[in-house]
């Protein structure tokens, strides 16, 4: 029964970890599959928008017979309630768990698994989770509707500070107020990653970091447009509403201050950028030390140029002052598309913990699309079995930018005008393709 177990888990983990889920990921140390992470990123138009929350998974011996225990991490030390099933203990209410009575057929069976349980948590993170208390689904009296919007704003602000700003600083190493590490107390704790990376296992498990600081270049300017809804909606320095629901103990209490928010938010985009920057300097290090990565990434870029040399695409890639962890690659517009004629600057960034590290790719060469972001980072996807392999990265990019009919995913939201204009009306997507065009030939002045 146990090797059975062990067997289901670890299929549903591959199969979830190959799904195309943007909003899904999983997590476990090679040597204890029966203790998985999961993080959940809040869905499109809900106050949990682009958001951080992660869970632990602990399986038992009896499961799938069994359902897993479930515990919610991102409550804030315990102290913040994101939604009336999720409580700030970290418990998580479905019936599907076993942990809240439900109607007849809602129980857990052995046919339900991972992603069945991360389905219904996400279906909790609507757009009107005051509705998820029971006594409260059909509460339409006014007082209700002021509660709605009340709660909407603060989980809002919450999810904002706490899963996204909170996280971020506390992977980038920022100080209590947001500033900037100096340069060489960042190369120090890069020195003591390396070192310890292989044969640390006392390390904390933070198999997300990566994600969450590329997913932030994503959705930067999503959280941006968020703060100033939120400016507009309440003024900094006013209390939350307690909801009826809220006890003393398990609820969400504080004020609203979006102009900190957006101060603190400002401060991890420049982080991440010093961050891209110090990978240059320490490969430079690691290539004068021949490092397997610098060795590795040397011989990777050889077989790029290679490959350009031997196809039809007229690309073009180089390393910048011959650091293998750095790379310009000169990307030519495809003929008989509004990219036509368009030559971009596109620079790509590797970490000396490649792959675990994935590059950070950014566009030098402004481009108005909907893939790309305003900053120059591009939304792509490189398939989880290549992730160490580097042209498949440039490959996405490339098949991103040239994608004749994508399909319509809100999680892909990185350029929120572009976005906007190009699945909107039919005269939306003139103006989308207008200012494409125009963004194309001032590539080539």
């Amino acid at each position: 029964m146990a090797d059975q177990s062990v067997f289901r888990i670890t299929k549903e983990l591959s199969d979830l970890q190959k799904n195309s889920d943007l909003s899904l990921a999983v997590a476990c140390r090679d040597i204890d599959v029966r203790n998985v992470k999961a993080l959940i990123i809040g869905p499109h138009e809900t106050p949990y928008e682009f958001g951080f929350f992660e869970f632990a998974f602990k399986f038992n011996k009896d499961y799938p017979r069994k359902s897993p225990n479930v515990l919610a991490l991102t409550t804030n030390g315990g102290r913040c309630r994101f939604n009336p099933n999720i409580y700030s203990n970290g418990r998580v209410c479905l019936s599907i768990l076993g942990t809240w009575r439900g109607e007849r057929g809602e129980e857990w069976s052995a046919a339900q698994g991972l992603e069945s349980i991360l389905i219904s948590i996400q279906s909790l993170m609507s757009g009107n989770p005051y509705e998820n208390e029971p006594g409260f689904e059909d509460a339409n009296e006014p007082s209700d509707k002021k509660h709605q919007k009340e709660y909407v704003e603060k989980i809002r602000h919450e999810t904002l500070r706490i899963s996204v700003i909170q996280r971020l600083e506390e992977y980038l190493g920022l100080d209590g107020d947001g500033t900037i590490p100096s340069q060489s107390a960042s190369k120090e704790t890069y020195d003591i990653d390396m070192d310890t990376m292989d044969d640390d296992t006392t390390a904390p498990f933070e198999p997300f970091k990566d994600l969450c600081k590329r997913r932030f270049l994503w959705y930067y300017d999503s959280y941006l447009a968020t703060i100033q809804r939120g400016k507009d909606e309440v003024k900094d320095g006013q209390p939350f509403a307690r909801m009826p629901f809220e006890g003393s103990s398990n609820t969400m209490e504080g004020k609203f201050n979006y102009s900190e928010l957006e101060r603190r938010l400002r401060n991890i985009k420049k982080a991440l950028e010093v961050e891209a920057e110090m990978w240059a300097a320490e490969g430079h290090t690691a290539k004068g030390k021949e490092s397997t990565v610098a060795v590795n990434l040397q011989r990777q870029f050889e077989q790029v140029v290679e490959s350009f040399k031997r196809t039809d695409k007229p690309h073009n890639v180089e390393l910048e002052d011959k650091n293998p962890f750095v790379w310009i690659l000169t990307y030519f517009g495809k003929p008989m598309t509004n990219l036509d004629g368009g030559l971009f600057r596109i620079k790509i960034s590797f970490s000396p913990r490649f792959p675990e590290e994935q590059p950070r790719i950014n566009f030098e060469t402004r481009i108005f699309h909907h893939r790309i972001a305003a900053d120059g980072t591009p939304c792509y996807f490189s398939p989880l079995s290549r992730r160490e392999d580097a042209k498949s990265h440039i490959e996405a990019v490339i098949d991103a930018l040239e994608e004749e009919q994508p399909p319509y995913d809100p999680r892909t939201i990185i350029n929120p005008e572009a976005f906007k204009l190009y699945w909107g009306s039919s005269d939306d997507r003139k103006v989308y393709n207008r200012r494409l065009r125009r963004s194309v030939q001032q590539s080539m002045e």
